[in-house]
């Protein structure tokens, strides 16, 4: 089985978080593969501005998802994947979506929404982690 590792960001805007469309419609979290010899925080921060266009900084280490995927729908060729993922925070809205790689819109999507929204079980999840970490930071500020 091949092992990918990636890194994305979960990116905050006032009270949204940055999500991406792929053509097929399904809404996701920029994330990408992390290239030779970089780091997973500089991964996730460059994967997020090539995805979105939105130059972010991170906030704190959210934790780590796996998965197991079926490349090209092949049965024999699976992929174990691990992806780090990151609080950030960006300084505005201003979006780009990444056309070349399948994304047709790049949105902040409010707090209450953004969950429901989320296609995949698993960015779900470290999206839930990420709003508890919101509500921590908003309490002591």
């Amino acid at each position: 089985m091949r092992e990918e590792i990636s890194a994305g960001g979960v990116v905050l805007f006032g009270n949204a978080i940055l999500l991406l469309r792929k053509f097929n419609g399904d809404w996701v979290l920029p994330k990408g593969r992390i290239e030779a010899g970089e780091q997973k925080k500089e991964a996730a921060l460059r994967e997020v501005l090539e995805e979105t266009g939105v130059k972010a900084e991170i906030l704190k280490y959210l934790g780590e998802i796996h998965y197991t995927y079926k490349e090209n729908w092949d049965e024999n060729k699976a992929v174990h994947k691990t992806v780090f993922w990151y609080l950030m925070k960006s300084r505005n809205m201003d979006t780009v979506p990444l056309k070349e790689e399948g994304f047709v819109d790049a949105k902040f999507i409010h707090l209450d929404r953004v969950v429901d929204l989320a296609r995949y079980n698993d960015e779900r999840e470290i999206i839930k982690v990420a709003l508890e970490e919101i509500k921590k930071r908003n309490k002591k500020s």
